[in-house]
């Protein structure tokens, strides 16, 4: 292996202009690969467990990981608000890029072309400034440090500033901004590297967002530059893996030749990766930052593997950092996230009570703000009023309980309709037929409207070769919906025509990928221009169960944790249809059985206890089983 010294990674030829993206993180890696002995192999371990994780289908469960983030501003005397050491406007532009980036909230998603637009994945990965310190003491989540150089190396940072800056890694999210020399746009450690160096350094005119660009990062200063380093922190690899026609270790990825710069014009075919070419719009390219929109359902699936029990950042699912400190007890994350009734200039907005809250803080802006607007609540739901329309929001919220509170938690967007309602809905459309259906995202809640008597609402959505088999539901129906699936030969795969406002579902349990599209529609020429409904696209490596209404003396449904995250006891709430006797099962995320014990269920609502003091720190599956039935939700466990 190259013995390469970190000092002279800036010898490289560079513009300083920064018309090529520049990115020393693999420099980084080999050169600690090179002094560390034990690094390897504990990057071998991490990959196993990453692999162990994806096969084990765990990659379907949907929980969201808040990440305490503590920015360093490294600067050399200059005032506060300068170039270098930077304002708290462009650190909390660049936290909510991050935020967008990492959960799919971005606007300019929406550039995708059609071939990839199916595996634009919310990577339910969101970022908070950090509210105490490792110490337990009140923090904005900004130091701020005079280091008296002007363009500190990167041996000068990783040998001496961060060492005598950086926060607990296994708690925070380390970020460091500096005026980086050479034209290196930044860096940052992987996965298994040494503990005093962890995180991620960017140049300090990359800091910014698409909403607040940094006017001295030109083509790199909207804030992307922080979004690709911190991919690298959560073991995401160059799109290209570094090499001509390289593995980056993700299936859905195309193999591509070397790294794009600027932005390519679709398609860009190379290493035999036609017809649709290079996925360059990847956050993990080398492409100008307002170019780089998206990371996939293999990139997330990576990311998530390391907050899996066992998983190398795990400890940060437990971290405090995002609680101002003096709180007492336990402040449940708010779960089940929905918006309905929506209108040109209203829309309500719910989630599930959480566990400890006394009230909850909502707050909602359009996509392309940047601040917030805050309003407070004791109840499970509020009605947002005098909205745009035909504007996309943003909204969020946070259990609060007494002298705490929890991190906030994103809600899926929603889009106002267009003044008057009517045949002007907007969501989605226009989308009438096949050759316009509109891209579904994976495994994510949508919503959409039924809008005239004549609407009809087509879909497309593309398996991975990881998760073949699909469910399809609709939920809060507002009238008497229906829905038909097809192939993209357009051989019709299932119908589902429940009555009235019921549910709908259609499951294909395939062996291969697919292209599927999707068609909804009222039974009659039904329709509300007012009142949505929610789609979800649900994929997985295992199939679904396909149980029909005959089935139904013996079902269970429902199933709730509570609370969730726990640390000695665990309620689990659901709803039998029979009496009947079940085996209560916890597994690892590998699937390794750890507690089994037999219980009863009683027809109706249904509560069990379950002692889980025994479980070490990390994510579980308990699994309910009544002999023709089986329901599982995930765990956390939190010490």
């Amino acid at each position: 292996m190259k013995q390469l010294a970190l000092s002279t990674l800036l010898l490289l030829s560079f513009l300083p202009s920064f018309a090529q993206r520049n990115c020393a993180s693999m420099d980084v890696l080999e050169h600690e690969l090179a002094t560390d002995p034990g690094m390897a192999a504990r990057m071998e371990e991490i990959e196993n467990h990453t692999q162990r994780f994806v096969q084990s289908g765990s990659t379907n469960e949907r929980v969201v990981i808040t990440i305490p983030v503590v920015f360093h501003i490294i600067h050399n005397g200059d005032a506060v608000g300068s170039s270098e050491n930077l304002s708290t406007t462009y650190i909390n532009a660049q936290l909510d890029q991050l935020n967008k980036d990492f959960r799919k909230q971005n606007a300019d998603v929406s550039s995708v072309p059609s071939a990839f637009a199916g595996l634009a994945a919310d990577s339910e990965i969101q970022f908070c400034l950090a509210q105490r310190t490792p110490a337990g003491a009140a923090t904005t989540g900004i130091n701020r440090y005079n280091y008296n150089t002007a363009s500190p190396s990167t041996s000068y940072i990783d040998g001496t500033i961060k060492p005598a800056t950086i926060w607990d890694r296994t708690k925070y999210l380390n970020i460091w901004t500096a005026n980086l020399g050479g034209g290196l746009l930044g860096y940052a450690t992987f996965p298994g590297g040494t503990s005093t160096k962890d995180g991620v350094v960017v140049l300090a005119s990359s800091v910014g967002s698409v909403a607040t660009p940094n006017p001295s990062g030109g083509s790199f200063g909207k804030g992307r530059t922080a979004t690709h380093e911190v991919g690298h922190w959560l073991n995401l690899r160059h799109i290209w893996g570094d090499s001509n026609c390289g593995n980056d270790q993700v299936s859905d990825t195309p193999t591509q030749q070397t790294s794009n710069g600027g932005c390519p014009n679709f398609p860009k075919v190379t290493c035999s990766n036609g017809p649709s070419g290079d996925m360059f719009m990847n956050y993990m390219d080398y492409v100008n930052d307002a170019c780089m929109v998206m990371f996939s359902t293999g990139q997330k699936n990576r990311m998530k593997a390391l907050f899996a029990t066992g998983g190398s950042r795990v400890s940060l699912v437990t971290s405090n950092g995002c609680t101002p400190p003096g709180g007492t007890g336990t402040c449940g994350t708010p779960s089940g996230l929905g918006s309905s009734s929506i209108t040109s200039s209203s829309a309500t907005v719910s989630w599930a009570a959480a566990s400890g809250a006394t009230s909850y803080n909502v707050q909602y802006k359009t996509s392309a703000a940047t601040s917030w607007t805050t309003l407070s609540t004791a109840s499970t739901s509020l009605n947002l009023t005098g909205l745009s329309a035909s504007t996309t929001y943003n909204w969020q919220v946070a259990t609060v309980c007494s002298g705490t509170s929890s991190a906030y938690v994103a809600g899926s967007n929603f889009t106002t309709l267009a003044s008057g309602g009517g045949s002007t809905c907007t969501a989605f459309e226009p989308n009438e037929t096949g050759q316009t259906a509109a891209i579904l995202p994976l495994n994510t809640t949508s919503t959409a409207f039924i809008c005239t008597s004549t609407d009809i609402d087509w879909y497309r959505f593309t398996t991975t070769s990881t998760a073949t088999k699909v469910r399809v539901q609709m939920t809060s129906v507002p009238a008497d919906y229906d829905m038909k699936l097809y192939n993209s030969s357009s051989t019709l795969l299932g119908t589902s025509e429940n009555s009235n406002t019921n549910d709908e579902q259609l499951i294909v349990n395939a062996t291969s990928t697919n292209t599927y599209y999707l068609r909804v529609y009222g039974y009659g020429g039904v329709f509300s221009s007012t009142d949505s409904y929610l789609l979800n696209v649900a994929t997985s490596a295992s199939n679904f169960r396909t149980t029909g209404l005959e089935n139904a003396q013996n079902e269970i449904s429902e199933i709730s944790l509570f609370p969730n995250p726990s640390n000695d006891k665990v309620n689990i709430s659901f709803i039998s249809t029979a009496e009947n006797n079940l085996t209560i099962t916890v597994f690892d995320v590998s699937g390794r059985q750890i507690i089994s014990q037999q219980a009863t269920a009683t027809e109706g609502q249904n509560n069990l206890g379950l002692d889980v003091s025994q479980l070490q720190t990390g994510f579980y599956f308990v699994q309910v089983d009544n002999g023709s039935m089986r329901q599982q939700n995930r765990l956390v466990i939190a010490r």
